[in-house]
């Protein structure tokens, strides 16, 4: 019973902890002044990360969007000129999600505040517990036998940074 109880309090408070500190972050100018949202963000900068022009299936392994949201929010980006849709070298019937130059560049500057804003965030851990931090988060993406669970990917914890 302890363990079950142990468990649940460290769950949420893991999960306390996420919603006070992005609550702290949609909180702060840097969306509204470079026009973007913070799950816009994430779109720009799983492309940044992803270094070269992605496939949809790519980008939904790695944001927090169901596939329809995700079309969605690519059509949006790419109306505003942040987005392109590009042809796959690879396979002609496929297309690719790349940055434009203004998307890179929204992206970089959201990114620098975003970062400073994390790092503001994170002082309240020493640098040995960011990194135990950083730890048990990884470690907590392994599946349990008992969960049947399969990590895709690529899947990474992704603090929209």
């Amino acid at each position: 019973m302890a363990d079950l109880r142990e468990a649940n309090q460290a769950w949420e408070a893991l999960l306390t902890a996420h919603s006070v500190i992005m609550r702290r972050f949609a909180d702060e100018p840097v969306w509204k002044k470079h026009g973007v949202s913070m799950r816009e963000y994430d779109v720009l900068y799983t492309l940044a990360k992803c270094g070269k022009p992605a496939r949809m299936s790519d980008l939904q392994h790695n944001v927090l969007l169901s596939q329809p949201a995700l079309s969605r929010m690519v059509d949006r980006l790419e109306a505003r000129g942040l987005l392109s849709r590009v042809r796959d070298d690879a396979d002609g019937r496929a297309v690719r999600i790349a940055l434009t130059a203004q998307g890179t560049d929204v992206q970089r500057a959201v990114g620098r505040s975003h970062a400073r804003s994390v790092e503001r965030e994170m002082r309240t851990l020493t640098p040995e517990e960011q990194h135990e931090l950083g730890r048990l988060a990884s470690k907590l993406l392994t599946p349990t036998v008992e969960s049947g669970a399969q990590v895709e990917s690529g899947a990474q914890a992704n603090p929209a940074v």
